[in-house]
């Protein structure tokens, strides 16, 4: 199986750095023959409205839209959890959604960049481990097929930061950016067969 990060804005060389660390090549994928050649995709954090932009001047955005639809593995991080979700709360009215997951999400839902935290969670997986949330997006409703795989306190009580649909996952928070490889471990089980 062979893995990209969309690599149009945002931190995809810290995704690919992640993979890297457990063996697994990735290639930089800006264009819809590049994104033909992978098996899954990584969609990093970034600035969701720009990413979109740019997705959508490189066609990579109804490419990216029939692979989902077709089956791909997506992982989307932050402003990837963004262009998965099925609604977008406070987004521009021209932002592309591949609805890869049936959430609700608001951006910035958990403050501006001044508002950035850390905090320790722990997964339904049992594994606990520090989420970095930067400018995070806050889902406020999961769909009935929509697993959550982690969820933080908050004042709207247990609000889901790792979700996953059938061979979609998100998280609100950055993985790429620690020393954890539990995230990006779990997407390549995913993919290789090892998570049903």
């Amino acid at each position: 199986m062979k893995f990209g990060v969309l690599a149009l804005q945002g931190d995809f060389r810290e995704h690919i750095s992640a993979l890297n660390h457990l063996g697994i090549a990735a290639d930089e994928i800006r264009s819809v023959a590049e994104l033909d050649s992978i098996d899954a995709l990584i969609i990093p954090g970034g600035e969701s409205t720009t990413i979109s932009l740019l997705a959508k001047s490189t066609g990579l955005d109804k490419a990216i839209l029939q692979k989902i639809k077709s089956g791909m593995y997506v992982y989307g991080s932050c402003a990837g959890m963004i262009l998965l979700a099925s609604e977008i709360l406070d987004g521009r009215l021209d932002q592309i959604k591949f609805s890869g997951l049936d959430i609700t999400v608001r951006r910035n839902g958990f403050g501006r960049q001044v508002d950035s935290f850390e905090k320790e969670l722990t997964t339904n997986l049992g594994e606990h481990f520090v989420g970095i949330f930067i400018r995070a997006p806050l889902v406020q409703d999961v769909g009935s097929g929509v697993d959550v795989l982690a969820s933080l306190e908050t004042s709207y009580g247990p609000t889901p930061v790792w979700v996953r649909q059938n061979r979609v996952m998100a998280t609100s928070f950055h993985p790429e950016l620690t020393k954890n490889s539990l995230v990006h471990q779990y997407f390549v089980d995913l993919v290789m067969g090892k998570i049903s």
